[in-house]
């Protein structure tokens, strides 16, 4: 009888295996979402593939299912062709023993080193102190375990400097070439680091390595290819209901310890730092796309695993529960040395993705070089600190803001033309580096009215120079408001862009963002929609702190046909 059953166990690795290299041989794409089977929700999820040919995937600490209300300890499931899931069990029943009452544990990372499997885990609280993180480790003698945490933390907390704990979420590990380890960990409360690890995997050790900025990015997953170590990275809020910004970029090196630059050669780990697109919201009915991992399959086709929430059912429970953020698994595709999701058209709805059009300007339809009459402009709220002299509008950036109930800052508009087109503006706003002055910012703005626009500003974020693209929307009898990052300000000139297209699907206004630090090279960012029926006009803002005193100018406002 067990050598029936061995023999059993094995056909039926076979036979999975099988399964697997003809789905995946002939291109059959995961269905959307890949964790529809067995879970509404799936967040941070990481794919592995076992020794026995099935994939194994893990997940973020939430309930599974709308309404069951109790989260699992690291829901684990399992394909044999990354298409057709099954839920397994928990990995966890119990906390490790330095983990508080309350802890939960998130973004699970899991790899085999050496003859057994490891499992990194985010421990949100410890006995350390309150608000103090780590992250656990836990061996198994699988990938489905039973796993046994280790007495210790492999990252304890980290105490920041001037109070508080740093940050210690999101960890990745990675093993080199020449069999040395290491383990990425951190977020936007003390940025990414790298450490060492341990021979066995389980502790870091030496001297830690900032590998990203703080304030800008989280989620690090680093892989090796060619030569390169890529390190990915989530940036903006994972968790804003129908206005997630959340979205995914990449930095390389010829070190795992950095720095890592991007396709412009901007390091991840400065105040201005850079970070070339992998996927963002791009208009459909996903947002939010990120906190990715990545799996090959047996012909060497590389997948993207990344959560995502669907803006028509953004909540496990409705109107405001747990993000409802399921699992997501689109191809990844490498051009030209760098990474992107779908060949750039980025996440995929029910059917594959076409390939991107990115927004190339054609003839001039309208300009105001900001040298003449002010004719067909009209003001929200108007500033009369707004002037316009020898070529530019100057603008001195309020103390003011649009999100939420403020409602106080002024708004210069004017009505786009109809059809497709691409406004751009070349704006100069001087905000130095690293210091703090929350939140000045200027840029476009697609304006329906104070609580429905999308916003494209330069802005300072704490320490960090960022170029935001924030949507704001009645949601629930509420607000909601959230952004995407859209590239990389200049050190004090960005020029901006909005492309504008109608979905013929569902006649939604559609924004793309484009950003460039010289005028001629773009960075294409996120998608923000809205309503087919608004009418949305174009202008310009300049607000969200005034003090230390700064000016924009806007040197034009120009509409191509695109």
């Amino acid at each position: 009888m067990r050598r029936s059953r061995t023999i059993m166990r094995r056909l039926t690795a076979a036979l999975a295996a099988v399964i697997t290299l003809l789905a995946l041989t002939a291109g059959a794409r995961p269905p959307v979402p890949a964790s529809a089977s067995f879970a509404d929700t799936f967040a941070d999820p990481v794919i592995v593939r076992g020794d026995d040919g099935f994939y194994y995937a893990y997940g973020t600490s939430d309930p599974l299912r709308e309404g069951e209300r109790t989260p699992h300890r690291i829901p684990m499931a399992r394909s044999a062709d990354l298409s057709r899931w099954t839920y397994v069990g928990d990995a966890f029943q119990t906390l490790p023993s330095y983990a508080a009452p309350g802890a939960s544990l998130w973004a699970p990372d899991v790899r085999k080193v050496g003859n057994r499997w490891l499992l990194y885990a985010t421990v949100t609280e410890t006995t350390t102190a309150a608000g103090a993180s780590a992250i656990g480790v836990a061996t198994a003698p699988g990938p489905t375990g039973p796993w046994t945490w280790a007495p210790e933390p492999a990252v304890p907390p980290r105490a920041a400097p001037g109070g508080g704990w740093w940050w210690t979420f999101d960890p990745a590990q990675l093993t080199t070439p020449d069999g040395r380890k290491y383990l990425y960990y951190g977020s936007y409360f003390g940025g990414i680091w790298v450490s060492e690890l341990t021979a066995d995997g389980l502790r870091i050790t030496g001297t830690p390595t900032r590998v990203a900025v703080d304030n800008k990015f989280e989620g690090a997953y680093v892989v090796r290819r060619e030569g390169w170590y890529y390190l990915f990275a989530s940036s903006a809020n994972c968790c804003a209901g129908p206005t997630t910004g959340y979205s995914v970029s990449v930095g390389r090196s010829r070190s795992p310890l950095g720095p890592f630059t991007d396709r412009d050669g901007l390091r991840l780990d400065v105040s201005r730092a850079g970070g070339t697109p992998v996927i963002a919201p791009n208009g459909n009915r996903w947002v939010g796309t990120g906190h990715n991992g990545l799996v090959t399959d047996r012909r060497g086709q590389d997948w993207f695993v990344y959560h995502a929430i669907d803006r028509n059912d953004p909540y496990l429970d409705e109107p405001f529960g747990i993000n409802e953020r399921p699992m997501l698994i689109d191809r990844l595709d490498w051009i030209g040395g760098w990474p992107t999701v779908n060949g750039g058209a980025w996440a995929s709805d029910k059917r594959d993705a076409a390939p991107a059009r990115t927004p190339v300007p054609g003839r001039l339809l309208f300009a105001d070089e900001f040298s003449g009459s002010a004719a067909g402009w009209s003001w929200v709220r108007e500033d009369p600190a707004a002037t316009v002299s020898g070529g530019a509008l100057r603008w001195p950036v309020q103390g003011a803001d649009l999100t939420g109930t403020s409602n106080n800052a002024g708004v210069l508009l004017r009505t786009p033309p109809a059809g497709s087109w691409i406004a751009e503006t070349r704006l100069t706003l001087p905000l130095g580096e690293d210091t703090v002055r929350n939140y000045q910012q200027a840029g476009l703005i697609a304006y329906a009215n104070d609580d429905l626009f999308a916003r494209l500003s330069a802005v300072a974020i704490w320490n960090t120079r960022q170029v935001e693209f924030g949507k704001e929307m009645p949601y629930a009898e509420a607000l909601s408001y959230g952004g995407t990052i859209a590239g990389t300000p200049g050190e004090s000139v960005t020029w901006l862009r909005l492309a504008h297209r109608i979905d013929p699907a569902n006649g939604e206004h559609e924004y793309r963002a484009g950003v460039s630090r010289d005028g001629k090279h773009w960075t294409w960012g996120g998608v923000w929609t809205l309503p087919a029926d608004s009418a949305p006009r174009i202008g310009l803002v300049a607000h969200g702190g005034a003090a230390p005193a700064v000016t924009a100018s806007f040197d034009y406002l120009r509409f191509y046909k695109w």
